[in-house]
């Protein structure tokens, strides 16, 4: 018999070989039903699969993130079956479950695949899910999967398995389909109801610009047709947010290929935008005692072969910039964190200064691959809201804390609501993967777990996602359409204060070490502003709205009552333009509602006699008319009441 310990810490006996949809059959039939996936002390784990040790167990449905997650990566299969049976000669790369849904990279061979063939490839795949076939794992030797994948042809498949190692490889067959994978799996296909092939794109073999060029296809699965037409509902919604579309609405920024794919053009009312956020925190910054530094664009090769970052990044760098001095090479920066380790470095330190709170809005370069670029949420400059706090290992939860603080004002400024939080921690059996000493991790650990505590913060704890260089706290962002986006992170870093030499003197007149902790609550200013546009739908907080009124006069006689009108809101700090096209006052209402402005003011021959404005709120229609300075003082309290809330 083995204990099988529930995550209400309850224990039941079972005989060994009890797998996990047996234990769940004992538990309630409606569970053995619903359930999808399972974690065994800690390690992903299919329903069907044996436990022969006493065992920490975990069930996963559909609303679970585990869950969803199996029963996609099920279908990726699946949609590769019906591949296989529809394309011959067909061969497959990778195929993971990603947050929505699905893909699988394919060479296509001699077969073409456009958008005409989604229909086809969705009912095949439903065809081949109502045989209800078992998923079934198997282990197998490498010398056999060598064969069994080369005797097909798939030399991708070879590729990752000479790559495994002996005794650690697994298959996945269901029908006439089998698989080189991981798991873990669904038990059968049957579960799968409603199935849709969402896009079609390019992605070079393992990422590497000089492999071949597969075929990504996507797509995404339910347990029930209504889910699916609920997320189709969805993706429509998601277009009309589309960050890419609203940006260009709004006059926001642009992309010229004459500037570089992936270097975004702030234009004049995306700049102002900009700079509003970036007063925002430099605001609450200054109020929790960072100093404003500034960085170099670039930096000597060097910085960042020491600091460990042209090991890393280097692939995804711009090539080297060299000089005609022999020998010399910079980089433009991949990252700000180095530069603030030399300014910590450029004098002496005390313990009386620490911690030392560093902050720049510094921007960073990266070669993200031409397919990849995806407006601002994957480009090749960005700037990084970036802080690097130099402290003492007793200091690290105080300054958790006053972080997180700063991360809950911004979410409720920007009402990002709905979010949750994830400790990542090191992996207590596998210590070689990370620096520094069990007594620092220990401590850093404690530090976050207890801030987290102290906070009320719920965050679920992940063993082994830490960096190699410490425990992280991440936040993920739910927006309005349900999406996930990782916003805010804290990080604690034992690595390059060593690799830098960084030192203080203690207390004791002793030379320490100290920690660093990495913090960026945007992430980038890029990826947040896009993010926030398909958040809002372009509807911004009014506080930090590129315009906050426009005055829109019924007749060109009115124009200069308009202006006068702008003016004055002006002269009490509010953003206003006008309108003075020689349009119908239709007209202007609607393109000036597609720009999102909260308030259009209409000014006529009744509003010019009595010095007033009639007042029409975006998404409200009519407020009735009002003096200037009266709703002057108004939309000053709603953007205190905006910034505050």
């Amino acid at each position: 018999m083995i204990n099988i310990t529930f995550p209400d810490k309850s224990v039941k006996q079972f005989e060994a070989g009890v797998t996990p949809l047996q234990i769940a059959e004992s538990i309630s039939p409606r569970l053995a039903q619903d359930v999808l996936a399972a974690s065994v002390n800690e390690q992903e784990w299919d329903l069907t699969r044996p436990i022969d040790t006493d065992a920490e167990i975990r069930l996963f449905k559909w609303d679970d993130s585990e869950g969803k997650h199996a029963f996609w990566h099920s279908s990726a299969h699946l949609l590769a079956e019906a591949l296989q049976e529809l394309y011959p000669g067909v061969k497959f790369g990778i195929g993971p479950a990603i947050e929505n849904g699905f893909y699988y990279d394919i060479d296509p061979g001699d077969n073409q695949l456009t958008s005409d063939d989604f229909a086809k490839i969705e009912k095949k795949m439903l065809d081949l899910a109502q045989k209800k076939s078992d998923i079934v794992r198997r282990d197998i030797s490498k010398s056999d999967a060598l064969k069994l994948f080369g005797d097909r042809g798939e030399e991708y498949k070879c590729e990752l398995i000479s790559e495994l190692e002996d005794g650690h490889i697994t298959t996945y067959t269901q029908g006439n389909f089998t698989d080189l994978c991981r798991g873990p799996h669904i038990p059968t296909t049957a579960p799968i109801k409603a199935v849709k092939i969402t896009s079609l794109a390019g992605a070079y073999w393992r990422g590497d610009e000089k492999r071949n060029q597969l075929v990504r296809v996507y797509g995404i699965s339910f347990p029930k047709k209504k889910m699916l037409d609920e997320y189709l509902v969805l993706l429509e919604e998601a277009k009309k947010r589309d960050h890419r579309k609203l940006g260009k609405e709004m006059e926001l920024f642009a992309f010229s290929q004459n500037v570089g794919a992936g270097l975004p053009l702030w234009l004049p009312k995306g700049a102002a935008l900009r700079d509003r956020l970036e007063q925002f925190l430099r605001k609450i910054q200054k109020k929790y005692g960072y100093l404003q530094v500034i960085t170099p664009h670039i930096g000597n090769k060097m910085l960042y072969v020491t600091s460990g970052h042209y090991a890393k990044y280097g692939k995804d760098s711009f090539q080297p910039i060299h000089t005609p001095e022999e020998g010399e090479e910079y980089l433009l920066k991949p990252m700000n964190c180095p530069h603030h380790c030399e300014i910590f470095r450029a004098y002496p330190r005390s313990y009386r200064e620490l911690p030392l709170r560093l902050a720049e809005f510094g921007t960073v370069y990266r070669y993200e691959q031409s397919g990849e670029l995806h407006g601002l949420t994957r480009v090749r400059g960005f700037t990084q809201d970036d802080a690097h706090i130099f402290c003492a290992p007793d200091q690290i939860k105080d300054e958790f804390l006053k972080v997180m603080d700063i991360i809950f004002y911004i979410f409720k400024a920007l009402k990002f609501d709905n979010y949750e939080a994830q400790i990542s921690l090191r992996d207590p059996n596998n210590k070689e993967k990370y620096i520094g000493s069990d007594e620092n991790w220990h401590l850093a650990e404690q530090a976050i777990i207890e801030a987290c505590e102290e906070k009320g913060l719920k965050a679920r704890k992940e063993l082994g996602e830490a960096a190699f260089y410490g425990p992280k706290l991440d936040f993920m962002v739910k927006d309005a359409l349900g999406r996930r986006w990782q916003l805010g992170t804290i990080q604690v870093d034992y690595n390059l204060p060593e690799r830098f030499q960084l030192e203080y003197t203690g207390a004791d007149n002793q030379k320490h070490r100290p920690v660093m902790i990495h913090r960026a609550p945007f992430g980038s200013l890029e990826r947040f502003v896009a993010v926030l546009l398909e958040h809002t739908a372009g509807r911004f907080p009014l506080w930090l709205a590129p315009d906050q009124v426009v005055v829109l006069p019924i007749s060109e006689k009115f124009n200069d009552y308009a202006f006068d009108v702008a003016k004055q809101l002006e002269s009490h700090d509010i953003r206003a333009i006008v309108d003075d096209r020689n349009e119908k006052i239709g007209r202007k209402i609607r393109d000036n509602e597609l720009k999102r402005i909260p308030y259009l003011l209409i000014v006529g021959e009744k509003e010019a006699q009595n010095a007033e404005i009639s007042v029409r709120k975006q998404g409200e229609g009519d407020k009735g008319s009002m003096k200037i300075t009266t709703f002057a003082e108004f939309l000053a309290d709603e953007v205190k009441k905006s910034i505050n809330q």
